[in-house]
């Protein structure tokens, strides 16, 4: 019996295997989940295994697949859909345990430690749980078993066709240390150039290194994955009934077109702040931290962020914060355009509290503007929902039609809630 035993299932390329499910002749065909063709935020959100063999990525444009594939198949999302089968497949997994905790739609971990008893050991269970979800669901999915949450992600990744991958205390050496950095939970591309640069080029080199030489150039991150390659990761599967304590709220979209002006940056992070705003009063709650990420179209990644005077819920208050950040990190040529253009931005509100006292507000805010702010954005809310997102616009966003017609409660991206708690465009970072 295992002392500890934990599970992590991802149902393989999610949206599109739903689809295969709800429509066999598209298994028959390289086809991929994406958006729409002429919207360059139309990107791939999954493939099926005949369009991956193209070489088809999930997150790149539709332009780009179908250069790699001219007769690629493409799905538009059903998120309802795809909501209700991922609630049913973790209904399943909660006839094995009551700690399941979800890690975005498609993934989640279970805790079968006190499990063992009734259904036997980890790998009878998780069997057992394939077996279950494709019986009744016609579903495949992968299912990684370790003594941590880490391990159990890492090892659920390694075997997307036989399906169950066992990771324990006595082996994980020699099974995941000999793995590229890249395979390490919270190793994005950035971190991963990093790691190269200095010579770290395996899960093996960054368990050995110093975790304070880590720190030095990757900050707290690097810290955790020093742990995480040692196995040193403790953290609880949360109890199915007990939501993870959300953090942040935040967005991000890639652009219909690059983004080279300062104005046409400001016109799609309003589209993005509205719906932030209108999530976080859905969610009664208010941040003090306004965060923006951007990615040029040479792929290069930054963040900046900054403390509010006041706690905030309201576009407009998000929106000047936004303002104050492009205007004191971002430069310009001298015919007003940036020196590389934007594809892809994001924002985010942090350091959440739940909106129980009147508004906190600075020697400079005016109480019945934020009153009258906050009406006003939730009237708008009320119009979109009923009429649909374009019925109603601000002046700034008539400019270009094109460039902020995406709809912002379904077209952009919102950040699930990562692996400490907080929203996280990814999983990884970087």
């Amino acid at each position: 019996m295992w002392n500890r035993a934990i599970l992590h299932a991802d149902i393989n390329h999610c949206y599109a295997q739903i689809e295969e499910v709800r429509n066999s002749k598209l298994a028959k065909v390289p086809m991929a989940v994406g958006g729409h063709e002429e919207s360059r935020h139309g990107i791939i959100l999954a493939k099926n295994d005949l369009a991956k063999k193209y070489r088809i990525k999930t997150g790149e444009s539709l332009r780009e697949a179908y250069k790699k594939c001219p007769h690629l198949t493409i799905v538009h999302p059903d998120y309802d859909l795809y909501l209700s089968i991922s609630e049913q497949v973790k209904d399943i997994y909660r006839r094995y345990s009551d700690q399941v905790e979800a890690f975005g739609l498609d993934e989640a971990w279970i805790d079968v430690t006190h499990s063992q008893t009734l259904f036997g050991d980890p790998i009878k269970i998780a069997r057992k749980i394939r077996m279950e979800v494709y019986r009744e669901l016609g579903l495949t999915i992968s299912i990684g078993i370790s003594f941590n949450k880490v391990f159990a992600k890492i090892a659920s990744d390694m075997d997307k066709h036989h399906g169950v991958t066992v990771i324990t205390s006595e082996n994980y050496q020699e099974r995941l240390w000999c793995l590229p950095i890249e395979a390490m939970f919270y190793v994005g591309r950035a971190t991963a150039v990093k790691l190269r640069a200095r010579g770290i080029g395996t899960i093996r080199q960054l368990a050995n290194t110093q975790k304070l030489y880590l720190k030095s150039f990757l900050g707290k991150p690097g810290e955790w994955i020093w742990e995480f390659a040692n196995g040193f990761d403790d953290s609880e599967v949360a109890k199915s009934q007990q939501l993870p304590m959300i953090k942040s709220v935040g967005n991000s979209i890639t652009a219909l077109h690059d983004l080279e002006t300062l104005e046409e940056l400001k016109m799609v992070f309003r589209v993005l702040s509205e719906s932030v705003a209108a999530r976080l009063r859905q969610l009664d709650k208010k941040g003090s931290v306004v965060s923006i990420y951007l990615r040029t179209n040479e792929f290069d990644r930054s963040s900046r962020q900054i403390k509010s005077d006041y706690l905030i819920d309201t576009s407009d208050a998000i929106m000047e914060c936004v303002d104050r950040l492009l205007h004191a990190h971002l430069s310009l040529k001298s015919d007003g355009t940036f020196e590389t253009a934007y594809r892809s931005i994001g924002v985010a509100v942090s350091k959440l509290q739940k909106d129980e006292h009147k508004i906190q507000l600075s020697l400079f805010e005016n109480e019945n503007r934020t009153i009258h702010n906050r009406d006003l954005e939730e009237t708008i809310e009320k119009i979109r929902e009923k009429y649909g997102s374009d019925k109603i616009k601000r002046c700034i966003m008539i400019k270009d039609e094109k460039l902020t017609g995406f709809d912002p409660k379904n077209d952009h991206v919102i950040h699930p809630v990562g692996f400490f708690g907080y929203s996280d465009s990814s999983h990884k970072m970087g």
